[in-house]
């Protein structure tokens, strides 16, 4: 049985090969804190918790602010390099994030705040970049993930 070329391949060319692009280790013990783990993301260290209304410690963010402070976070940076770039005056960056779902289907408000002498040509460009950080790309495209165990 032959196997369908995925969008992205043309019949007869290997499919893309994938590459690392980061990687993060989350381990928890619920001795230490029923929720809580801890986070090591490349080289730096944080800690995730459920907020005490669902059990946890509240002793840091919950997953889904992680989930946020990722897309705000490429969001700024990739305006910020982009504006860089172009030499365009965009002196400061703020995004403010929130998650909500409906119990079936969720969805994420993302709200841009642009500081600079910029004219509207230039903070309508900064906009559409937005839709096109990494971050928001993975999110819009629905990243497949796979688990395996993983035994000591």
């Amino acid at each position: 049985m032959s196997q369908l070329p995925t969008p992205t391949e043309t019949p007869g060319e290997a499919p893309p090969a994938f590459r690392k692009v980061t990687t993060a280790v989350v381990t928890g013990n619920a001795a230490a804190a029923p929720y809580h783990v801890d986070v090591r993301a490349g080289t730096h260290r944080l800690g995730a918790d459920e907020p005490v209304r669902r059990g946890g410690s509240d002793s840091g963010p919950e997953p889904f602010a992680l989930l946020l402070a990722s897309l705000g976070s490429c969001t700024a940076i990739t305006l910020r390099m982009y504006a860089e770039r172009k030499q365009w005056p965009l002196t400061d960056v703020r995004v403010r994030l929130g998650y909500e779902t409906d119990g079936r289907t969720g969805r994420i408000s993302r709200r841009v705040a642009l500081d600079g002498e910029l004219d509207e040509d230039q903070r309508a460009r900064l906009l559409e970049i937005c839709e096109r950080t990494p971050v928001t790309l993975a999110l819009l495209a629905g990243v497949a993930i796979e688990t395996t165990e993983e035994r000591a």
